[in-house]
Order: C-alpha cells, then structure tokens, then sequence
C-alpha cells in the first residue's frame, strides 16, 4: 500500500504535466482520477494499518471491518472522479480546445499506463492471496486508472490520425462509464461485507466439509452461519451428539471438526460450534435461530 501512494503521487505529476504540455481534456481527466485515487490510497492505507490491529477492550472481534469502509470509499472515489470527467469532457464539447505535443502526452500517458497495470495485477493478487477486500479493492482502482490512461492513448491516437478533435472528449465519456461500473460495483461488494453477506461458494465448500465430518461419525449439524469481516473468516454452527456421548468426548469430536473447517479457509479463520444432545435437537431458543 506504501508503494501504490508514492506511485500515486508520482503518476499524478507525470498526467499534469502531460495534460498542462497537451491541452488534451482527456489528459486532464485522466489527471483528476489521480487525485481521487491519491485520496482513496491514502485513506486505504490507514485503513490497512487499522484492521491489523488486534481486538481490545472496546472491539472484541477487531478492526478489520474498516476494509470494507474502506473499498467504499475507494469506489465512492472512482465514481466521482467518473462524474468529474463527464463534466470535463462536456465542458470540452461547448467550449472547445486546441490539442498540441501529443507525441509527448502519449509518451507518458502510456508509461502511467504501464506502472498501474504491474501495480494493479500485484495488488489483486496479493489481495487474493490474503483475502483481503481492501488491497483487491485498491487493485481494481489501480487498474481503473488503466483503462483511462488507455482511452486518453486511443483518443490522441485517433485525433492524431484523423484531425478530429471530438474523439477526445468522447473517449473522455467511454472511460468515464468504465470508472462509473467500476466504481458501482466496489460500493456495492463494500456494503454486501458491511452487512454480513453470505459467500455462497464458501457456504457449499463449508456444507461439503460438514456433511462428510458428520457423517463419518454419526452426527449431524444445522445453523451454519458464516461471514468474513475483511480480513478474517468466522464460523459457527451446532453439532448434535448422541445423547450418552460424554462432554469429553463431544468436546474432542467438535475440535477436530473445528479444525477441519479452520484448515478449509486458511489462517484467518475462528471456528465456533455449539454441542447439543440428540433429545434437544428440535429445540430451538430465540437467540439461537439464523
């Protein structure tokens, strides 16, 4: 995250420069999305540091929720920067401009393009790694800024080769409608996290696991309830025993199970099951209902 804000910030001197050298709006479009990505970065690194920050006396299940406000934000910032090029762009269209030295605007347009494309995929893929919202959530802002850097190369590209000077602020709107999806779908997978959504591909891979270590052993399970909370996955659910099963021995089963489901979601997990008597299966406390 330190290294994605200094290229940040350095990217964002090479767009000025490239837009203040070309006039280009899509230059400068291109240039505002920086500084919205510099802000979003910033804030995403704060938030990092917070959600590692272990459970005190005030937060007993951790920080690491604020990933999620945190990809909010990163989308809410993609978004606007969206808006802003509209806007720019419009502006474009009534009042016209004067492209020049598109050589050099190409030029360092396309080596931004090059350094967030490694910075993007790198960021993703650690994101994945870790299963971290927050990093996957900065990858995605990192290549956002890909395809507008794309959009602002193939928009001189055509000015140059066809003496339109439309194709600017068009290309300047298409770029603009990449970043508005982009944007939507962070804010979306951010409030889906804040609200405890249920990954339904974790939920069979969790069901698959229980079936076979319940039945291997004659037991059964029900109120499976799972949610990841940025960067840790928690886990609970019931296992029911026969009735002249000692605490010992239930005791004993439950934690190897636990294991098992710990051992299918990786380090970052806390696995909670609660034991129940064959007799009191059907027998259901208010607090206890999904």
């Amino acid at each position: 995250m330190g290294l994605s804000l200094w290229v940040a910030i350095i990217l964002l001197v090479v767009k000025v420069t490239a837009a203040v050298i070309t006039g280009s709006s899509a230059i400068y479009s291109d240039a505002a999305e920086s500084v919205t990505h510099i802000l979003a970065v910033a804030f995403a690194a704060w938030a990092l540091r917070l959600s590692h920050k272990p459970s005190d006396d005030t937060h007993h299940f951790g920080h690491d929720k604020v990933a999620f406000l945190s990809s909010g934000f990163e989308g809410a910032m993609i978004s606007a920067a969206a808006l802003l090029i509209v806007y720019e762009a419009g502006r474009q269209i009534f009042v016209g401009s004067v492209i020049t030295d598109m050589g050099i605007g190409m030029i360092l347009t396309a080596a931004a393009a090059v350094v967030n494309l490694f910075l993007g995929s790198a960021l993703l893929r650690v994101g994945k790694k870790r299963q971290s919202a927050l990093l996957r959530a900065n990858g995605h802002h990192v290549l956002a800024d890909v395809w507008t850097s794309a959009a602002v190369l193939i928009a001189l590209l055509l000015v140059y080769f066809t003496g339109w000077k439309w194709w600017d602020p068009i290309c300047a709107v298409l770029a603009a409608g990449k970043l508005l999806w982009t944007g939507a779908k962070l804010m979306r997978e951010s409030f889906g996290g804040l609200m405890d959504e249920a990954d339904l591909q974790v939920e069979k891979e969790l069901r698959d696991c229980l079936d076979a270590e319940c039945d291997a052993r004659g037991l059964s399970y029900h109120n499976l309830r799972h949610r990841h909370s940025g960067r840790i996955h928690w886990v609970e659910f019931h296992l029911v025993f026969p009735d002249q099963t000692s605490l010992h021995d239930a005791h004993e089963i439950a934690t190897l199970i636990e294991s098992k489901v710990a051992s299918l979601l990786g380090p970052e997990v806390r696995v909670i099951s609660h034991l129940e008597p064959r007799s009191a299966e059907g027998v259901e406390h208010e607090w206890e209902v999904r």
